[in-house]
């Protein structure tokens, strides 16, 4: 295929939701229609019984959680799909956001028990940054949830985004039979017993066919006739532009764990989903159909097979081919590299892969080139923008429980900081070593990880500080003064930048006000911040 077709061949997407509303489960559920996979990891009772296959790593496993993206690619209805799965907690919520400045798109997983919670809404906060195109599956519909007209206001009020039912459940809970396709004028009845294939599809366009009463009864016909009327005279019909513009968000109802209404979401995806778009750059923006290469990095994960050691660097393709074993630009360190081993992902399995087209996701195996935002290009010297470090919410000193093992602990900490989860700072006289992170899971986390993946113990000790602030200034002598005056504040990133701990929001005001030559940042990409 050409390059245009190439393009217009994919979709890529990530599914985004607050914790525990179905997002992996549905991830497993796109996969199996996709016949990516045949059986479904199952939780259940906070027990996994068989690991889901978008969570690879240990403590994935054993929480039944997800705390790092996970990428996957399969094919449906012609298009080449790909999928990233992201953290739900809000602890692991930087690599959400840096996740969706790779895709085209999301879906947003609603629990129509809990409705709109706080992480939902900051999510929806970073997708209308980029104005993200959005597609709303509301799920467990199996359970006694809300009305599903207040669930449509609480979207529209709480996320600031207008909405538009495609599929509407017949009854809810103990009642609910289905759904009915408003996008494709179809009758879908499932059994819940099944984990693939659905009980009945039925194209049924007029309401008062007489099929539909045969199908589920005469109350849930009426009912269902009365809520498409409404439906019909309150929403404004899908516009397609508007959606692929991060106006208006399709809506579908569903249950994930049971097959309820899944297939209606990934028709709908494949049918309006944007293909890739184009990029920002420090000197401009690059179009996919550019022919000349060009990608980024947008995470970095250590140790995906524990037992070989190795760093994958996931990077977005933003235009061109990429090329197995041939020589690209390396642009923050000015230098080529080749790569004869990029891989894609079925989550933890890995494939060869020969090339790849704009919008796919590729691994490429890392000897400590990458950092998180790098480009690659087929020759140019332009940055992708808009992947920036944010300034953590949680700060701890790294402690050594086995000195016997610092060069295991240096290693560790460096690599698993280089993923993004978290970020190290340093601290002068002693190297004292302090994580940032955005939650307390992150320090279990990495705990964990330094003690199973590096054979080196920690803990962590809660230091006083409110915010890092990387600092810039026009006035190099100021800002060499205040470094000196602030010695005991002043610690340095990875990349050896000064960064002001600031011990409470006051003094951090005030640093602010008594150094106006100085810029503090709250995130590491100055050049494009505005403050």
């Amino acid at each position: 295929m050409s390059l245009k077709e190439e393009i217009e061949h994919r979709r890529t997407f990530a599914i985004i939701s607050h914790p525990d509303a179905g997002k992996t489960t549905l991830t497993e559920k796109f996969l199996l229609y996709g016949g990516a996979i045949q059986t479904a990891g199952a939780v259940k009772s906070n027990k996994i019984r068989r690991g889901a296959t978008s969570d690879f790593m240990e403590i994935e496993r054993q929480r039944g959680i997800s705390v790092s993206t996970s990428v996957m690619t399969f094919h449906y209805a012609g298009k080449l799909i790909n999928l990233l799965d992201t953290p739900g907690h809000r602890d692991f919520a930087e690599d959400t956001y840096r996740t969706l400045t790779a895709v085209d798109s999301v879906v947003l997983v609603i629990d129509c028990v809990k409705g709109v919670e706080a992480q939902t809404e900051r999510l929806m906060e970073v997708c209308r940054m980029r104005n993200t195109p959005v597609i709303v599956f509301i799920n467990k519909l199996d359970l006694e949830g809300r009305d599903p007209f207040d669930l449509l206001d609480e979207l529209e009020e709480k996320l600031s985004i207008k909405v538009r039912p495609m599929s509407w459940p017949i009854g809810i809970g103990a009642t609910f039979q289905g759904v009915y396709d408003l996008y494709r004028k179809g009758l879908r009845l499932f059994d819940p017993g099944k984990t693939k294939v659905e009980a009945m599809s039925e194209r049924i366009e007029d309401l008062h066919d007489e099929r539909l009463v045969a199908r589920i009864g005469d109350a849930p016909a009426d009912q269902l006739r009365q809520d498409i009327d409404l439906i019909e005279g309150v929403y404004d019909p899908l516009d397609i532009t508007a959606y692929r513009h991060g106006r208006i968000a399709p809506v579908f109802f569903g249950s994930a764990f049971n097959n309820f209404g899944v297939k209606e979401v990934l028709d709908a995806f494949v049918g309006i989903a944007p293909p890739p778009g184009p990029r920002p750059t420090d000197q401009g923006e690059v179009l996919p159909d550019d022919p000349k290469f060009s990608g980024f990095v947008f995470k970095i994960h250590a140790n995906l097979d524990p037992n070989h050691r190795d760093r994958i660097a996931f990077l977005r393709i933003c235009s061109g081919r990429f090329q197995r074993n041939t020589y690209y630009r390396h642009v923050r360190l000015d230098k080529q590299l080749r790569f004869a081993t990029p891989t894609n992902f079925l989550a933890a399995q890995k494939s060869i892969v020969e090339e790849a087209w704009p919008g796919d996701v590729i691994g490429l195996f890392d000897t400590g080139n990458f950092k998180i935002g790098d480009t690659l290009t087929e020759g140019a010297t332009f940055q992708f923008r808009g992947i920036p470090a944010f300034s953590p919410e949680l700060f701890r000193e790294l402690v050594n429980l086995d000195p016997m093992k610092t060069k295991q602990l240096d290693k560790g900490i460096r690599q698993l900081t280089d993923e993004g989860v978290a970020q190290l700072f340093t601290q002068q006289p002693g190297n004292k070593k302090i994580v940032g992170c955005v939650g307390e899971l992150q320090f279990e986390v990495i705990a964990y990880r330094l003690e199973h993946e590096y054979g080196a113990r920690c803990s962590f000790q809660q230091i006083a500080a409110h915010k890092a602030c990387w600092m810039t200034s026009t006035d190099q002598a100021a800002l060499d003064q205040f470094i000196r005056i602030k010695a005991q504040q002043i610690v340095q990133d990875k990349d050896g930048n000064p960064v002001f701990m600031a011990p409470s929001s006051y003094m951090l005001d005030l640093e602010r006000r008594n150094n106006p030559e100085i810029t503090f940042h709250t995130t590491s990409e100055f050049k494009t911040e505005m403050v």
